[in-house]
């Protein structure tokens, strides 16, 4: 009952091999730096890690090694179906997809929103169905969980044309994710996940919130690109839509140059002109690094204003989740948010959160404050539970 799961980008794939009903996992690994003369594959085997070289640094050399390692397992007749992450779905999926012509059709009309992530998933799917012609291929999206959002908001206030003729809409993305830590939040609380609502903050290189009503996305910060909403490693999160004119005339910048920007030299790296990473980031800060401090304080203070402003897309506020790199590992960014938002009530307690970190969860807050959580995602688990009910409804 196993299933084949994998995240296919422009010169990477991820894998893993999951039991969708057990939810263990037993196979892991990262194909990398496909398309030059240093690819390789990086397999981890229950603790035993493997690296194997690519030569031609190919898709299907990638998937022949992952064949091969099912093959050492002795569990290739075993796998039953393979889930592929699709970022961009539009407003066609609302669901997983089982992967026919008309669906990989459909994937490449989604190109314009998505054109930096859905041509490599559509080359990851068909050297997929290649490697493996007998099983069927499931396409999970991170757009399908946003799908239940009403159109106040999921509309922006611009032309009428634009939505109709080119889509232009908020979409939301991590939509894996956060359907899969709401699951479980709602457990650890004892609740049922149609009876309770809940702000979900998504926080790693890329960071979203959403506020989930009845296991339901019904906001989400991110919109027509993953650009939009808090900050994030290296984006700049919102700014002002006049931004782009303004550095045209006043620093000759192009359209693509300022877009670039804004998605690769922005987020805490713009701000700190250091690092990405949130971990430096705060050894930088406790050393008295200036732009370090700076990058943490307005990462949380957008994160902090955000969740605020979700609730008004709840009826009540059940509880708050950190889940992602960041969210599931910083003791310090999780309390300084949670001090933000001491206007909801909420009141952190220190040695909670300081254990919550390096694959422990759980109630972060005190006696008395709404909960907050901290819940480690698996989104290789839920896309193949995904894909195990696709298969199994045959649709």
């Amino acid at each position: 009952m196993w299933t084949l799961v994998l995240n296919c980008g422009s010169s990477s794939v991820k894998f893993a091999l999951q039991n969708p009903e057990t939810g263990e996992g037993r196979l892991s690994g990262l194909a990398e730096r496909l398309g030059s003369g240093a690819a390789s594959v990086r397999v981890d085997r229950g603790g035993e890690r493997v690296t194997h070289s690519l030569p031609g640094g190919s898709y299907p050399e990638a998937f022949g090694v992952i064949l091969a390692e099912l093959d050492a397992l002795g569990v290739r007749d075993d796998v039953r179906a393979v889930g592929h992450r699709v970022v961009h779905g539009g407003e066609r999926f609302s669901a997983p997809a089982l992967v026919t012509p008309e669906v990989l059709d459909a994937i490449r009309a989604c190109v314009p929103l998505a054109p930096l992530h859905n041509p490599a998933n559509l080359a990851g799917i068909e050297a997929a169905r290649a490697a493996f012609p007998a099983l069927p291929h499931v396409a999970v999206f991170d757009t399908a969980f946003h799908q239940t959002m009403p159109e106040v908001a999921y509309r922006y206030a611009v032309p009428e044309a634009w939505y109709a003729a080119h889509g232009v809409r908020r979409y939301g993305f991590h939509g894996t994710s956060h359907a899969y830590v709401a699951g479980e939040a709602a457990r650890m609380l004892g609740r049922d996940l149609g009876d309770v609502n809940l702000i979900t903050a998504h926080l790693g290189n890329g960071c979203s919130v959403t506020a989930v009503r009845g296991g339901r996305s019904v906001d989400t910060s991110m919109g027509l690109t993953p650009l939009e909403g808090v900050v994030m490693g290296t984006r700049s999160g919102d700014v002002d839509p006049g931004l782009h004119d303004f550095l045209a005339r006043q620093a000759g910048l192009s359209l693509g140059e300022i877009t670039a920007a804004l998605n690769k030299e922005g987020g805490l790296l713009g701000l700190s002109g250091l690092t990405n990473d949130m971990r430096e980031l705060e050894e930088a800060s406790a050393r008295g690094h200036v732009g370090a401090r700076l990058a943490v304080d307005v990462f949380v203070y957008r994160l902090a204003r955000t969740v605020a402003g979700m609730t008004a897309a709840l009826e009540r506020l059940d509880g708050l989740v950190f889940t992602g790199g960041i969210g599931e590992n910083s003791a310090s960014v999780r309390a300084a948010t949670l001090a933000r938002l001491a206007v909801l009530g909420f009141r952190v307690d220190e040695e909670a959160n300081a254990r919550a970190v390096r694959g422990q969860s759980g109630v972060i807050t005190a006696q008395g404050s709404p909960p907050a959580l901290v819940v480690n995602t698996n989104e290789e688990l839920m896309i193949a539970r995904e894909t195990a009910g696709v298969v199994e409804r045959g649709a």
